[in-house]
C-alpha cells in the first residue's frame, strides 16, 4: 500500500508540474504578443532623414569639443567638460600684472551677488546678472559696448521670496548658435547668441510652490540640461534633459 500511495503522490505532482509549465509559456505568449499588437509603428523618417540627424548631433559634440581647446574662448561654466576652471591664457602673468590698468568696464546695473563666469565665444563677451537674470552681448573688440540685451519677464513677488542663497545665477552655457539662460523661475530660455532673440523658452516648473532656478544650464554634447531647487519647500529634486531644439527628452529625479 505505502508504494501504491508513493506512486500515486509522483502521478499527481508530475501532472501539476506539466500544467504550471504548460501555463507558464502560455502566458509567456500572450505577454509577448500583446506586446507586438501594442507596438508602435516604425518611424517614417527616410534614411537620408536619420542620417541628417545622427550627423547633426555629432556636429554639435564636435562644436563644443573644438571650441573649449581654443584659450581665448570660454564656452562654458568652468571652460571645459572636465569642470577645471583653467585658463591658457599667458598674457598676463605673475611678472606684468602689477602693471595693469582698467581699460574699460561695465556694470550690469543690478545691485545683487554676481555668481559664475561669463561666456567668451569668438571676440563677444555675454553676461548675466541676478534677478532678474539679464543677458548682455559685449563686443570686445569695440570697448564692451552693448551688441545686444535680453531682460526676461519674471513675478518678483512669486520668485524671489522662495529663493534660496541670495538671487544669484550662476551662468550662461552656449550649444549650437544659442546662448541658454535658466532664470530663476525655471524658465530656460535659448537665446540666437547673434542678435539676443529667443530662439525657443519652456517654464518647466512653478515658484508658487517652491521651486526655483540659480545653478546654470549645461550643454553636453547635443543636449542641454538643467536642474531645480527648493528642497526646502519640498520640491522634488530632478534634472530635465532637452535637445538643443528646445524638445522635453526625460526627466531624472533625485529621490
Amino acid at each position: 500500500f505505502f508504494y501504491f500511495y508513493l506512486f500515486y503522490c509522483v502521478i499527481v505532482l508530475s501532472f501539476f508540474y506539466y500544467l504550471i509549465v504548460v501555463l507558464h509559456f502560455y502566458l509567456q505568449f500572450c505577454f509577448f504578443f500583446f506586446l507586438m499588437i501594442r507596438r508602435p509603428p516604425r518611424s517614417t523618417l527616410s534614411s537620408s532623414s536619420a542620417a541628417s540627424d545622427v550627423y547633426k548631433r555629432q556636429a554639435h559634440a564636435d562644436e563644443l569639443l573644438t571650441m573649449q581647446q581654443n584659450e581665448n574662448n570660454w564656452v562654458m561654466p568652468a571652460g571645459n567638460y572636465a569642470n577645471q576652471r583653467y585658463s591658457k591664457l599667458t598674457q598676463i602673468n605673475k611678472d606684468n600684472v602689477k602693471d595693469l590698468n582698467m581699460a574699460w568696464s561695465f556694470s550690469t546695473g543690478v545691485l545683487r551677488g554676481h555668481e559664475g563666469n561669463p561666456l567668451i565665444i569668438d571676440g563677444t563677451m555675454y553676461v548675466h546678472t541676478p534677478f532678474p537674470n539679464i543677458v548682455f552681448a559685449l563686443d570686445l573688440n569695440n570697448d564692451g559696448a552693448i551688441k545686444w540685451k535680453y531682460e526676461p519677464k519674471q513675478n518678483y513677488d512669486e520668485t524671489v521670496p522662495v529663493m534660496c542663497c541670495d538671487t544669484v545665477n550662476r551662468g550662461l552655457s552656449y550649444g549650437d548658435g544659442k546662448i541658454f539662460l535658466n532664470q530663476a523661475d525655471t524658465t530656460l530660455v535659448a537665446l540666437n547668441a547673434a542678435d539676443g532673440s529667443v530662439v525657443w523658452s519652456d517654464k518647466r516648473d512653478d515658484p508658487k510652490r517652491g521651486a526655483t532656478s540659480t545653478a546654470a544650464a549645461h550643454v553636453f554634447k547635443d543636449k542641454v540640461l538643467v536642474g531645480v531647487s527648493g528642497g526646502e519647500f519640498g520640491v522634488r529634486g530632478y534634472i530635465k534633459a532637452y535637445d538643443l531644439d528646445g524638445k522635453e527628452l526625460y526627466t531624472a529625479y533625485s529621490t
